[in-house]
């Protein structure tokens, strides 16, 4: 099927053209929230998976290992930084179902911004990790754990952790786009793990072997959960290195990156589908 070509109606100007933008983008952006009310288990399965990971390594596995201070107050920072890689999969997913069935096509064969789709779906999975940060950050203080450093520091934590959430999603997206299959997802899926697992989101780098240390701290999801401690003022389990040492500018230039490389081959990518 071939999308036609179309144009954005309404008056010429870039404040029309913003305007349509932004209204389009909202649709699409309405869609995928209405697909929360139709498929609300999907929603609590990608809140609830992250609190029960906190929970086994808070209480049955021990997470923290190798830190000077309460481990919960290392463990749980690190983890809000893995949530920002979880649920992709159901935005992978809903992107390929749509490419399956056809609604893409005939969403770019209609008088709107051609980019409206992915703005909408990107949106959308922001505002779920906004909501699973929070319910994280709850979870977090019931078993223990605080912040220090007030507000404005807080505030910055959330937004070093959104920020790599943006960039990953790009990379879901992206990559979905690429498998062009639902089934194909579970495949790309797997790519996750080893990034979020082969971090220090749980233990300090100082307590591996030194090889994978230095491996460890540079990973991007290394670098975004030593910043949040930092700004929320638990233990990091510094080493001293260069990537600790800079874990804040680390945590800004990893996630810019990613985005620099996968959001322009996400709007390429998604511009020649069906042509």
């Amino acid at each position: 099927m071939s999308a036609a070509t179309t144009t954005v109606p309404g008056p010429d100007g870039a404040a029309s053209r913003l305007g349509w933008a932004l209204a389009d983008s909202w649709t699409m952006t309405r869609r995928e929230l209405a697909h929360w009310a139709r498929q609300p288990v999907a929603v609590l399965v990608n809140l609830v998976f992250p609190v029960m990971l906190l929970l086994m390594f808070t209480y049955l596995v021990g997470g923290g290992r190798g830190v000077a201070g309460d481990p919960t107050e290392y463990l749980v920072p690190g983890m809000l930084a893995l949530t920002m890689a979880f649920g992709l999969e159901a935005t992978m997913l809903a992107v390929t179902q749509d490419l399956g069935k056809g609604v893409i096509d005939r969403f770019r064969s209609m008088p709107m911004v051609p980019g409206a789709v992915l703005v909408g779906r990107s949106a959308a999975d922001m505002l779920q990790s906004v909501l699973s940060l929070a319910v994280m950050t709850g979870v977090g203080y019931a078993v223990g754990w605080r912040w220090h450093n007030g507000a404005a520091a807080a505030l910055g934590a959330v937004g070093l952790l959104l920020l790599l959430r943006f960039a990953m999603l790009w990379a879901g997206i992206h990559l979905a786009m690429v498998a062009g299959r639902p089934e194909m997802v579970t495949a790309v899926q797997i790519l996750v793990w080893p990034v979020g697992f082969l971090s220090n989101v749980f233990a300090t780098p100082a307590s591996m072997p030194g090889w994978l240390g230095a491996v460890v701290e540079w990973n991007p999801m290394s670098a975004t959960a030593t910043a949040v401690r930092e700004l929320f003022g638990n233990p990091g389990g510094a080493t001293g290195s260069w990537a600790a040492e800079h874990a804040e500018l680390l945590a800004v230039l990893w996630p810019v990156a990613i985005i620099a490389v996968f959001f322009p081959l996400a709007v390429r990518k998604f511009a020649r589908l069906s042509r």
